[in-house]
């Protein structure tokens, strides 16, 4: 590991935002955009491998993005496919543990299928944490929470006292992984848009002016350095 990047985060996640609007820049339809998309994502991914990352959680389809045309519904569904069709082998070789975060029953069969096989061909990989959020949302997320623990304590299996921060993270999608250290969105945009809104309470966050398919490996390793250098505190003072 390079001397400038340490410390590491432990969990690094990603909003890859600007897909849309380098399409456009380019004069290319948005499915161009998005399939280039793919492409800085590969390249994120064996970065976040070869430095050996813990966690890495890319957000990939939110549960407001099925708003979006039909056709660009589509494409991105298509782009599911295409990915864990082509990279499973390379990411299992790898030893890449895939996680999906989200409602994956209600996507279309074939990216349900694919999505599920992928988790069980690399479920016993001890390497990069890879989890990728698909039809997510962070307010669903932790309803689902929520009622998960309402019906521990309605069947009499657990009383409210019991409940704390510990219990109600394992019943998130992130369920045994670090809370989230460093939270990059591309594009510039100053927001979260519902993503990890639990597990990002105390994250690093870093807003690059870059669209998501100009990101590069070496403007990644330069977020990666410039977090080793932040001084974190989590609510205290440090002497």
């Amino acid at each position: 590991m390079p001397e400038n990047m340490q410390p590491l985060p432990r969990h690094v996640a990603i909003i890859m935002d600007g897909n849309g609007r380098w399409a456009k820049q380019h004069k290319f339809e948005i499915a161009m955009g998005h399939r280039r998309g793919v492409e800085t994502l590969r390249e994120i991914v064996r970065c976040s491998s070869d430095l050996g990352l813990e966690v890495l959680t890319l957000y990939a389809f939110s549960t407001e993005n099925w708003k979006r045309s039909q056709a660009e519904v589509a494409a991105l569904m298509g782009l599911v496919l295409d990915f864990f069709h082509s990279d499973i082998d390379e990411l299992n070789e790898r030893r890449v543990k895939i996680r999906i975060l989200g409602d994956t029953d209600a996507l279309p069969g074939p990216q349900r299928e694919a999505v599920r096989g992928a988790q069980e061909i690399t479920a016993g990989n001890t390497g990069l944490q890879l989890n990728i959020a698909l039809n997510y949302g962070s307010r669903d997320e932790i309803v689902k929470a929520a009622r998960d623990l309402a019906s521990l304590v309605k069947e009499g299996r657990l009383e409210p006292e019991q409940i704390d921060q510990s219990l109600f993270a394992s019943k998130l999608y992130t369920a045994g992984q670090p809370d989230v250290d460093l939270l990059i969105r591309t594009s510039g945009e100053l927001r979260l848009s519902n993503f990890l809104l639990y597990q990002n309470a105390y994250a690093e966050m870093m807003f690059p002016e870059a669209l998501w398919p100009d990101f590069s490996v070496e403007q990644f390793r330069a977020a990666l350095a410039s977090f080793g250098k932040r001084d974190r505190r989590f609510g205290g003072r440090n002497a």
